[in-house]
């Protein structure tokens, strides 16, 4: 009798797996409370991509007479138009996804579970009819939601959250950003371009500040948003919000999460704007799992716990992606890599997840990307560091594009010459992530790369060139 296998959530960890199992013959049923393709298809990495895209398109529309074109070129955003595209994107996806499903007879099966054992599912359905699964093995994949503050109430109209902002029918003539990680900075590039007056209110030192991103990265991205006038409130807070008839008034503090703030942070401000983005954190979605009752362990926070091949504390109870919070790595691919290793387990194999060799990119103006460790986590580590570096304005390519922002670090340990670290800040370093991750995968050193052979005119040569400086 093959292996019978409940998945709750449909996101990029749980039709992952779904999708494994069932091509190994597993008997499976994906159990999704809300929409195929969790966050990431739909509140997440696809609609911001779609309008990150339509404000790429609108910025390169507005420079057409650099690159010598000329005429009348009266453009604007058109934020129905653009939701409209987003919309399409991600229904097409969704219904690509549920094709699959029925494909590979995966039970599609839409409610809310309750996790009775490893055995055993309860579905709750929005007219109240429950149903039960049996099964052998559960993998929970249900994903996060928005973390909300309590400073910052979201009405969904003068206060806002990412996938509010993502259903926008209007450009904001202002916009507070609240929340300079990877989720407001790219909304704030985004919303910039659509011709917003958008400021970013940030709690510690720096944009994007992430253990994950180099400080460097941060740096050249901050010094890109001065320059495209995107304010940076960096070292404060929101302390309170009182609507206005024509906006928001928010008053920032000095932040409570770093020992030394800067004199000039140390004062309230008041900023008025049209709309305030909330973009602060995650959450888990584990409300009505019955966690405890199964016996699944939950950290303080409320993520959950699992060792190196997604196993819970429960026997025969899985879980991957987003659910089990920061400690694991919250992101999309992630989350798929986790959903093969635990169908795999499920199914009787001995699949164990790495993580020293991920890639991740945040899609602001410019992009930034990284894989493996920054300079601080390689020196703390104790690593003899060598730090090669080169910059986006040194290739053709760039120049040719009219890209030059943008640098290429490369982290070696000096002792063996191994790659310990990538990170990149420029056009299409989303895309060149790939190259230095599969070096890391496979212990390359700069002499590995340093005899790779790379395309001119690319931009992908900033790895070449970086590797080659003294």
């Amino acid at each position: 009798m093959s292996q019978r296998i409940s998945i709750i959530g449909g996101g990029p960890g749980g039709h992952t797996a779904a999708f494994e199992a069932a091509r190994a013959g597993a008997e499976v049923t994906l159990i999704e409370a809300n929409r195929m393709g969790g966050t990431c298809l739909n509140w997440g990495c696809i609609p911001t991509k779609a309008f990150k895209s339509s404000a790429e398109a609108l910025e390169s529309a507005q420079r057409l007479q650099e690159y010598g074109i000329t005429g009348e070129c009266n453009v604007s955003a058109d934020m129905s138009a653009i939701v409209n595209r987003k919309s399409k994107i991600t229904d097409n996806l969704r219904v690509g996804l549920e094709k699959t499903c029925s494909k590979l007879k995966v039970n599609l099966v839409y409610g809310r579970a309750e996790i009775v054992s490893a055995n055993l599912v309860r579905v709750h359905g929005s007219e109240g009819e429950v149903r039960e699964i049996a099964g052998d093995k559960v993998i929970i994949s249900t994903g996060s939601r928005n973390l909300e503050l309590p400073s910052l109430s979201v009405d969904h109209e003068r206060v806002i959250d990412s996938s509010d902002a993502l259903e926008l029918d209007y450009v904001p003539s202002s916009m507070l950003v609240v929340g300079g990680g990877i989720i407001g900075s790219e909304l704030a590039g985004i919303f910039h371009a659509f011709g917003s007056r958008v400021t970013v209110v940030e709690g510690m030192d720096r944009i994007l500040p992430v253990p994950s991103i180099d400080p460097d990265m941060s740096k050249l991205l901050q010094k890109e948003m001065k320059k495209r006038k995107i304010g940076c409130e960096l070292c404060r807070t929101a302390v309170k919000a009182e609507p206005e008839s024509d906006g928001i008034s928010v008053t920032l503090g000095p932040s409570p999460f770093i020992d030394d703030v800067p004199k000039s942070a140390q004062e309230e401000k008041e900023v008025k704007v049209d709309v305030v983005l909330v973009a602060v954190g995650r959450v888990p979605n584990t409300e009505g799992l019955g966690l405890d009752a199964a016996g699944v362990d939950i950290d303080r926070h409320g993520w959950i716990i699992t060792d190196e091949r997604c196993r819970t504390s429960c026997e025969g109870v899985y879980a991957i992606g987003d659910v089990l919070g920061p400690d694991k790595i919250m992101l999309a691919h992630v989350a798929s890599m986790e959903g093969l290793v635990a169908a795999g387990n499920c199914l009787g194999q001995d699949e164990v997840m790495e993580y020293s060799s991920v890639p991740s990119a945040v899609f602001t103006s410019p992009e930034v990307a990284s894989v493996g460790l920054t300079e601080i986590q390689a020196r703390e580590q104790g690593y003899n560091v060598s730090c090669k570096q080169s910059q986006f304005r040194e290739l053709g390519k760039a120049h040719a594009m009219g890209e030059l922002s943008g640098v290429f670090k490369l982290i070696f340990d000096a002792d063996s010459d191994k790659l310990l670290g990538a990170h990149l800040a420029g056009a299409h370093v989303s895309d060149i992530i790939a190259e230095p991750t599969l070096a890391l995968s496979l212990g390359a050193s700069g002499r590995d790369i340093a005899r790779t052979i790379h395309a001119h005119p690319t931009l992908a040569e900033g790895i070449f060139e970086a590797v080659h400086k003294i």
